[in-house]
């Protein structure tokens, strides 16, 4: 009996025992948490608003007299700042959602004239301007208007030797003669009028091939010219060229046909709109463009040669793309980033991969999914404390449940153009 009453004893004692221990460790547990948890809600430094670089040990202001900024402990290099900081610094976010990218090139050109239709005025021989009925660059000429009167030996013999062979009604030395004059741009009338009246001409009127307006007029009365000489060029205006050049990285967007909007200084309020007729097919050696043909119609003449126009070309419309607020990106020389507003106050810088752009948002190739979302404003106060220690290694992120519990934080592999 007394061995069974001294075993029951042994038994209650351990029991006692086990309590006290695990309520000794339990309460050390809590305390722990406790005290880790107060850690975790005090403030690591604070820091200047504007002015990443300034940073105290306790609240106080900035060198421009704004308050400064709590910075707490987080997990994977995200910060939290108080809701009174939020609305002080004027933090927005927008949401990642697919939506619609309308990219347009803007750039600026030079009009030209048509080069399809620009003709150069050379002599077939040599000889002497007699007269000139073009005075000035910029006139504009009528198809068949005259432009010029030669004197020239060698048209006076052309002419010569049609009437000798009409005098010998030879066929043949005939057709030869008119042939001479023919290659020698003198026209189907005027030969058939020196055939009429039998009488040499000393000066040949030379006229306008087609309508247009005068350019590099190089001559004047009495200059003597030759064949290697150009005398004037006529280009048509109404029809004109715009050469224009955009950067290397936006060559692959251009294509012929595609639709273009021009403004000039000239004509404040006026929009023209024309597209794109020719991608010349190298980049600039020096400045590395590619230069990209325009045309426009200028039937009422407005648009000149040598102009400076600014022109925006309009790259086809993509839709249902991952976009966000083109402010919200950060771009650095080596990486592109975003910040992501966790909840509860809490930020965090990630990289991203940018793809097009255009006026109002950016499309994201990698880092974001729908349904994040990023700050639009102030981001680069928050950026500049979550990049200090933020993971860039994973190509994913995810957030916990239960944001008191703990915050895993959005980690993100750097990307690359």
């Amino acid at each position: 009996m007394k061995q069974r009453i001294t075993l029951v004893l042994v038994l209650l004692a351990g029991l006692l025992l086990g309590a006290l221990l695990n309520n000794y460790y339990s309460t050390g547990e809590q305390s722990q948490a406790q005290q880790s948890a107060t850690d975790a809600d005090e403030p690591l430094y604070w820091v200047a608003p504007m002015d990443a670089n300034y940073r105290r040990d306790k609240p106080g202001k900035s060198p421009m007299g704004m308050d400064l900024v709590p910075v707490y402990a987080q997990a994977a290099g995200s910060v939290e700042i108080s809701p009174e900081v939020v609305n002080n610094l004027g933090v927005r976010t927008a949401p990642v959602a697919p939506g619609t990218l309308r990219t347009r090139i803007s750039t600026v050109g030079y009009v030209q004239y048509d080069e399809d239709r620009l003709v150069h005025v050379h002599p077939r021989v040599e000889g002497w301007i007699e007269k000139l009925y073009v005075k000035a660059a910029g006139d504009p000429v009528e198809q068949g208007e005259p432009l010029y009167e030669l004197y020239s030996p060698q048209l006076v013999n052309a002419q010569e030797e049609l009437l000798l062979a009409l005098k010998r009604n030879s066929e043949r030395l005939v057709d030869a003669a008119r042939d001479r004059l023919l290659a020698l741009q003198l026209t189907p009338e005027f030969i058939a009028s020196l055939e009429r009246e039998r009488e040499v001409r000393q000066t040949v009127t030379f006229r306008a091939s087609h309508s247009g307006v005068i350019d590099n007029l190089n001559i004047r009365e009495g200059f003597y010219v030759k064949p290697g000489t150009t005398l004037m060029s006529v280009g048509a205006l109404d029809d004109v060229w715009v050469e224009a050049e955009v950067f290397e990285r936006q060559a692959a967007l251009v294509q012929v046909g595609q639709p273009v909007t021009m403004t000039l200084d000239y004509a404040p309020g006026r929009n023209w709109r024309g597209q794109v007729d020719y991608v010349y097919p190298s980049l600039d050696e020096k400045n590395r463009t590619l230069r990209v043909r325009l045309r426009f119609a200028n039937d009422d003449r407005t648009l000149k040669p040598n102009m400076f126009a600014q022109v925006v070309i309009e790259v086809a419309r993509q839709d249902d793309v991952l976009v966000v607020p083109r402010e919200a990106l950060i771009r650095t020389g080596e990486q592109d980033r975003v910040v992501l507003a966790l909840g509860e106050g809490r930020f965090k810088s990630v990289a991203v991969a940018p793809g097009r752009m255009d006026d109002n948002a950016v499309e994201i190739l990698r880092g974001l999914e729908p349904g994040d979302t990023v700050v639009v404003s102030a981001q680069f106060l928050l950026d500049s404390e979550s990049s200090r220690s933020s993971d860039f290694k994973r190509m994913h992120h995810e957030v916990k449940a239960d944001v008191h519990a703990g915050h895993q934080g959005h980690h993100m592999g750097a990307a690359h153009d």
